[in-house]
Parts: C-alpha cells; structure tokens; sequence
C-alpha cells in the first residue's frame, strides 16, 4: 500500500545523515582518503638540476716558434779581393789560385789586401785551377823525368801523352798546395818549413772551360788524376770535383771514373734551384755535396 511505504523513507535519511556528520568531525574528506601516504614531491615547485663543476683552465701552449735558417756557406777567390765579406757563414771554401794553375791568389795569405784564409779561419775548405794545356803552350810542361811516370825519356819518348798528362796535373796540384802552405805560414798559422797545412783539409779541383784543355778527353782525364793522386798522396781530407754537366762533358767525355768522389754543382741561380741538384747524381757519377747559387753578390753554396 502506499501510505506504508512513504512512511519508512524517513528513518532510511536519517541513518545517512549522521554518518556523514560523523565523517566531517573526523576531518576523513573523500579526497584526503585517497592521499597516498608518505613524503611527495611538490609538483607546483620549480625543479633545479645540482651545480656543474667549471671545467678546469686550459692550459696555453707557446706558439711553436720556426727554427733561424742556418748561415749560407760562400766560396770566394781572387775575384772578391777587397770585398767586404759576411761576418756569419757555416763554411767557406777558398780559392788558392789567381784563376789558372801555376799563379796564387793574391788576396790568400798575409799581405797588403785582407787574407781570405784569415778570414774562413777554421770552417774552411780549399779549390784549386786545373788545365790541360799541353806541351805546346805550357812553361809548366813535364819532360825528362821519371815521376811519378816516366814523361818523354829515352825509354819512354814522346811530351804529348797520358803519362805526361798525368805528370802535368800531378805537379800543378803540388803548387796550389805549396801556395797554401804558405799562406799558413805568412799568417803564422804554420811553421817555417812545414810541407803541410796545419790540418788536412778537403779539397775541390776546379774544372772549367775557361782554362786550356785538350781536344783528347783521355789527355784531361790523365791531368785530373795526377792532381787527384798528389793531393791524396798529401793526405787531404778529401777530394771532389767543381764543374757543371756541360763542362764536365766537354772537358772528360763524361768519364766515371771519379764515382768515388763528390760534386760540387754549379749552375744554379738561386737556392731553390740549387737544392734541385741535390736529388741527383753528380757528374763525377758520385753524389752531390754542394751546389752553388748567387746572394747578395757572392757564391754561395747549399750543402745536400
């Protein structure tokens, strides 16, 4: 019946109502029940990530510096006489002829003009003239004698051979060393007397057109040895050969047989092109030890 069942909706009110009251003195909301217990991260508050350690000071490092180009080496002879000459150098090699065998550099020892050898002191190295002039044009020429070989005698006639050659070099070469034994002693630098320099020295036979050779290659290839034997018969500290590949040619017939022995090159006007020379073989058929450039008025030569 219906007034029966409205009449119990009431007493179903009532229980819910103090419940509900009972839960709001408690202070248990709905949403703080489903708070999750335990410490929380404040969402709302801005998130910042720990100090970076600075990175440590990089250390500078001097900017590598370029070494000083090493000092040129010059050669110089009776053409540079009275010539200021460099103060820095690495090497000088010095010319004991006036320009042809049998004549001295006028600028060598002590004299009137400044001596070169005072001046290369002991970074010194020295070259002498050769020629081939014959019988016909020398005053020099050999004849009569025995030695080194045998040169126009009874058993051996005839002035105008290799033998001859050989003995025409050989003496020529023993005069440019007496030339600068000499110039040692005028300057005091050896002793009287002595018949050698105060050190072995290297020395370079000079081998240009511009002296008087042969029309016979084998005749200027006897005189260059003779020079060659006597020089080391001196005990020198070495011997090598100044020319270009032309000369050499012309003068030797582009003979090998001083393989054994450096070449100093000419030809070369500036060190860039003298430094060529030294990726090749010499004209001796033996290494290259210099090669010769111009600077600053002067020959100056790079060492290979």
């Amino acid at each position: 019946m219906v007034p029966r069942a409205t009449a119990r909706s009431p007493r179903r009110v009532a229980v819910v109502v103090p419940l509900l009251l009972i839960g709001l003195l408690l202070g248990a909301s709905p949403a703080a029940a489903r708070t999750p217990v335990g410490p929380q991260l404040d969402k709302t508050a801005p998130v910042t990530s720990p100090p970076a350690t600075p990175a440590p000071p990089q250390r500078q490092l001097p900017a590598p510096s370029t070494p000083p180009a090493p000092a040129p080496s010059y050669d110089v002879s009776y053409p540079q006489c009275d010539d200021a000459l460099p103060d820095a150098f690495e090497l000088a090699i010095v010319g004991v002829n006036g320009g042809r065998v049998y004549s001295p550099n006028p600028c060598l020892g002590d004299g009137e003009r400044p001596s070169q050898l005072a001046w290369a002191g002991k970074r010194l190295e020295l070259y002498a003239n050769t020629a081939n002039p014959g019988p016909r044009l020398s005053d020099y020429w050999p004849s009569g004698q025995e030695e080194p070989r045998p040169c126009d005698t009874e058993e051996v006639p005839g002035a105008d051979t290799p033998d001859c050659a050989y003995d025409y070099g050989w003496h020529a070469a023993a005069d440019s060393y007496r030339t600068a034994i000499d110039a040692f002693i005028s300057l005091g630098l050896a002793e009287a007397g002595a018949d050698r320099t105060p050190e072995p020295i290297v020395w370079w036979l000079d081998v240009e057109t511009a002296n008087t050779w042969r029309d016979d290659p084998a005749l200027n290839v006897a005189a260059l040895e003779g020079a060659r034997d006597y020089l080391e018969s001196v005990d020198v500290a070495g011997v090598g050969f100044y020319s270009t590949d032309r000369m050499w040619d012309s003068i030797t017939g582009g003979t090998e047989r001083f393989a054994e022995h450096p070449s100093w090159v000419a030809g070369a006007s500036t060190l860039k092109g003298a430094t060529r020379y030294c990726d090749e073989t010499g004209f001796t058929g033996g290494p290259v030890r210099y090669s010769q450039y111009f600077l600053d008025g002067l020959d100056a030569n790079h060492h290979c």
